[in-house]
């Protein structure tokens, strides 16, 4: 950390509403449960989101993955969309009781696991859902993927507004659809949908993709915008499929508005809605999600092209989460919020060469790294690879070696998230108080050096 930084750490911490017990942040690589510095604003007495928890070494995709690639010099990995906290108490006491029954055979899916589901969103969110809607699979890829089979034959078109999640596209390619891009507009940091460019799109696409919240950007959609894209849907016959994955993720501020529950009956039911516990627990290893829709003809097409296991884990750790996790979800919520407030504050006042607008929801942080790219000369190297190595070497796969080279710290490169992605790099809150503000202050140094 240079010397600038040093000086001015506890002003800024003050001045961002972080109340820190300072400490150095130590040079030592890779492992999460070495790191120190600042802890949380808040202190939970339930819930120790600080704690210091170390995954490294455990075939971990967001830690691994990246210590794979770069080496163990890497000290913030702050990539793949999952997060580094121990899951909610109840999930792991859940799976440990299941555990002790030592037999592995088929599980007949309990009554009450819909209903978990049900009440999960009734509670939360005042959105009824008819249990005999509800199909369980073992992924939302999965089931988006069952939906293309059903409404987008091969060759046809797939609608997305863009820069959207990247995983999208891999769905597209299995599938053998195309993707069309409406790229959303972006002012002072804010995306917004191009109504018009997406009504033009829409006359030739059979399907439309709606990421609620939106990954990476972090948008969420009003009831105004989406009831917009299902009116212009509805109007050119083109299928609505939700992706609502996020939405246990939104800022205080900020509302999440079901589009299930959206007033329009007409453009509700030309929709699909895709939702797991996933990402909101901590789950993805364990494969279960599910969907559901009002529309039961559109429900028993896409039924016949989903062919899924029931995870018999999954079932158990899910319904758990659903009916004993709200309060660890909430004091997780907040947690999250200080995350986004302090790295928008501390890459304002120290990463002048990086912009950030706190997201209005999930938990991830979309940077603009436009003058990064130009700074470190991102666009000559990636011309100069691509041409002696034959492959597309985008700019922002530079930007993401440079940061793991010089500041040790793991982020996505904005180009796979489609058109907009450009210029952009995705990270990954979902984290420590201490290893966000380690990552920051590494970044913010390379930078001062570049």
């Amino acid at each position: 950390m240079g010397q600038s930084l040093e000086l001015n750490r506890r002003a800024f911490l003050k001045s961002a509403g972080v109340t820190a017990v300072l400490g150095a942040v130590g040079a030592k690589p890779a492992l999460a449960i070495e790191t120190t510095g600042a802890p949380s604003v808040l202190l939970y007495p339930a819930h120790d989101f600080d704690e210091r928890f170390n995954r490294v070494g455990t075939d971990c995709s967001r830690w691994d993955g990246p210590i794979a690639t770069y080496g163990e010099d890497i000290e913030v990995a702050m990539g793949i969309a999952d997060m580094d906290f121990r899951t909610a108490p109840c999930v792991t006491r859940a799976l440990a009781e299941r555990c002790a029954h030592e037999n592995w055979g088929y599980l007949r899916r309990p009554e009450s696991f819909l209903q978990a589901i049900v009440d999960w969103n009734k509670r939360r969110y005042d959105l009824d859902v008819d249990p005999s809607t509800v199909v369980v699979n073992a992924g939302v890829h999965e089931g988006i993927i069952a939906a293309l089979h059903t409404f987008a034959p091969p060759g046809s078109r797939v609608l997305m507004t863009t820069p959207t999640y990247n995983g999208f596209y891999s769905d597209l390619r299995f599938t053998r659809t195309v993707t069309d891009d409406s790229l959303m507009r972006l002012v002072d940091g804010r995306y917004s949908i191009d109504f018009e460019d997406f009504e033009r799109r829409a006359r030739r696409a059979n399907v439309f993709i709606l990421c609620n919240p939106q990954n990476p950007t972090g948008n969420v959609w009003s009831a105004e915008d989406m009831t917009r894209l299902g009116e212009i849907c509805l109007e050119h016959r083109v299928v609505m499929l939700v992706d609502e994955i996020h939405c246990d993720f939104i800022r205080g501020d900020e509302k999440y508005i079901p589009f299930a529950s959206l007033p329009n009956t007409q453009i509700v039911d030309n929709s699909i809605t895709f939702k797991s516990a996933s990402k909101s627990f901590s789950l993805s290893g364990i494969k279960v999600a599910w969907y559901f829709s009002s529309n039961r003809d559109y429900l028993e097409r896409v039924r016949a092209h989903t062919r899924t296991g029931v995870n018999t884990l999954g079932v158990v750790a899910t319904q758990a989460a659903l009916t004993e996790g709200d309060e660890w979800l909430d004091e997780l919520g907040v947690y999250l919020d200080g995350n986004h407030a302090f790295a928008e504050a501390y890459i304002k006042e120290h990463m002048p060469l990086v912009k950030y607008a706190k997201a209005q929801g999930t938990y991830l942080a979309w940077l603009d790294v436009s003058e990064v790219v130009e700074t470190i000369g991102a666009e000559r190297t990636a011309t100069e690879e691509s041409a002696s190595s034959g492959t597309d070497v985008t700019p922002e796969s530079i930007v993401q070696r440079w940061f793991a080279e010089n500041a040790r710290v793991y982020v996505n490169p904005g180009s796979s998230y489609g058109t907009g992605g450009a210029d952009h790099m995705r990270m990954n809150l979902a984290t420590t108080r201490a290893l966000v503000e380690r990552a920051l202050e590494n970044m913010a140094s390379a930078l001062a050096k570049a």
